[in-house]
């Protein structure tokens, strides 16, 4: 409630002022005010419309789209109330003798209509951004009522203050006033660029810098006073997230020092331009040192690993080591066991992306034939049970009691799991492919088996996995200090730098309109001299 009848205080006041002088320049003249009230009431009428047409657009909205357009409140709701601080900042002293002068100038121009168009845009500028600022804060009060009931008061004590200005009953210091109700609007409009980040977040635009920071419910308990300000009035979370904080911190800051810095200290018109000049070089300089210094937070796979070897393995006491080596759209994976080497090598048929150890990876698969020489040909019943750890179904020992006749086709499979270039699994596993025939069988029968010869130990690829899915999540959220705020800032230094040249260009102009003249004796044709006005060339 306290920030919405700020805002319809601050806004209102504004309108009533301006709306006092042309009356006053209207009943100076004798002139009807029924053109500036009538005026005045449409722009009342449209300020309410972009209101509620705003309101009732985004209730027909799915959940995450009014979170989005909720976003998009804020922002242009933020942008509305800095342009307003900023421009009542520089302007609140000189308010009343500008707007007596621009009302002069629409009565010199002739009718009441002039001054009625004048009062209708002054509301209506006022009106849509008190619409905008109003809905953006509603959005993020606890109570829409309460936030409503405060704007309305706001509003009708700003009109008995401008009554009471225009009639000379009340004298108000405006630059104080406005001052004073800008820094604390400051702090409002600090806290909805940390709701729009959060609603931004909700509707899924916004998903890095989400990583809690402070836990301020022992600040703010629900349903407390404290609440009510922390939460309801200045927009703050009890749980703020990084970004959250990040954008609260960068407003207010920057805004408040705008707001607040001594009419004594500010620089001189010809100084302006190279302070600005220096305000970008050093916004140039924190982007880059933040793009540079700021790790990635992920860090690369080794290449080898250690094996563990198993039943398939003709060395299973000898040490195994894998070195995966990536180039482009191929692989080489290299496995050594103490002085025998394999290489498989992978090309692009063989690639693919899945999902390994719960992380995004490149699998490179290559499946070969394995020569059968010292495979039996022959095989006993009881070494057909030894194979299977149990007599194979489909035999019978009573009635097909062997021997049989084996043949034997078998296959390896050779698979690599990498990302970015580092190992994160390999494995070679074979399948055997036996056909037995014979031995009292009535026809033949095929069965298959398989065996790993070695692969990266499960607890080693489990870990991998985990160090790659916590670098990346470490290294999207390094991109709002990496690439995010360096982009912003770098966004501030060049509007700095335009601003400084579009400052240059206005001392320029002036000092070419400040020449001196000169005036130069003119005889005429009756002999007389005149005086004849040129402008000084320098």
């Amino acid at each position: 409630m306290l920030a919405t009848l700020v805002i319809g205080l601050r806004e209102g006041l504004e309108a009533t002022l301006i709306v006092g002088i042309i009356a006053a320049f209207l009943r100076r003249g004798r002139i009807s005010l029924v053109p500036m009230w009538g005026g005045i009431a449409l722009a009342v009428v449209l300020s309410v419309a972009v209101g509620v047409g705003l309101e009732a657009l985004e209730q027909a909205l799915p959940q995450s789209e009014q979170e989005a357009m909720e976003s998009v409140i804020g922002a242009v709701a933020v942008v509305f109330v800095t342009g307003m601080i900023i421009w009542m900042r520089t302007h609140a002293r000189d308010l009343k003798g500008d707007l007596e002068a621009s009302a002069a100038a629409a009565v010199g121009r002739g009718t009441a209509w002039a001054l009625a168009g004048m009062a209708f845009l002054a509301v209506l500028k006022e009106g849509f951004e008190t619409s905008v600022f109003l809905l953006a804060t509603f959005q993020a009060a606890s109570s829409a009522g309460t936030a409503a009931l405060g704007a309305v008061i706001g509003v009708l004590v700003a009109v008995l203050i401008g009554w009471g200005i225009s009639t000379g009953g009340v004298r108000l210091d405006l630059r104080r006033f406005f001052t004073g109700t800008g820094v604390f609007l400051v702090f409002v409009a600090a806290g909805l660029v940390l709701t729009a980040l959060r609603t931004a977040h909700e509707a899924g635009w916004v998903t890095i810098g989400q990583q809690r920071t402070v836990d301020l419910s022992w600040l703010a308990p629900t349903g407390s006073v404290q609440a009510a300000l922390v939460t309801g009035v200045l927009g703050i979370p009890a749980d703020p997230r990084v970004v959250e904080v990040v954008g609260w911190v960068g407003y207010l800051v920057p805004v408040l020092v705008v707001s607040l810095w001594p009419r004594s200290l500010r620089p001189s018109p010809v100084q302006v331009p190279r302070v600005r000049v220096l305000v970008a070089a050093g916004l140039v300089v924190a982007a880059v040192v933040l793009a540079v210094a700021v790790p990635t937070g992920r860090e690369a796979l080794p290449t080898s690993a250690t094996l563990a070897t198993g039943a398939g393995d003709p060395h299973p006491t000898t040490r195994h080591t894998a070195t995966a080596t990536v180039d482009g759209a191929s692989a080489t994976l290299v496995v050594r066991a103490g002085d025998t080497v394999q290489r498989a090598r992978f090309s692009s048929a063989d690639h693919t992306t899945t999902t390994h150890a719960g992380v995004t990876a490149d699998r490179w698969r290559a499946t070969t034939r394995v020569p059968s020489s010292g495979r039996p040909a022959t095989l006993t019943l009881d070494q057909l049970t030894d194979l299977f750890g149990r007599v194979p179904v489909g035999i019978s020992p009573a009635q097909q009691p062997g021997p049989f006749t084996a043949h034997w086709t078998s296959t390896a499979t050779r698979t690599l799991w990498t990302i970015d270039g580092g190992l994160l699994d390999a494995r070679r596993t074979e399948r055997a492919v036996l056909t037995v025939s014979g031995g009292g069988l009535p026809s033949s029968r095929t069965y298959s088996f398989d065996a790993t010869a070695w692969a990266v130990p499960a607890t080693r690829v489990t870990a991998a996995g985990e160090a790659v899915a916590s670098g990346a999540s470490a290294g999207r959220e390094a991109l709002l200090w990496k690439a995010w705020l360096p982009i912003a800032l770098a966004i501030a230094a060049i509007a700095q730098a335009l601003l400084a040249l579009r400052d240059r260009r206005r001392l320029g102009a002036a000092t070419r309109s400040s020449r001196p003249t000169t005036t130069t004796p003119v005889a005429d044709r009756h002999g007389a001299t005149s005086r004849k006005t040129a402008d000084a060339v320098r």
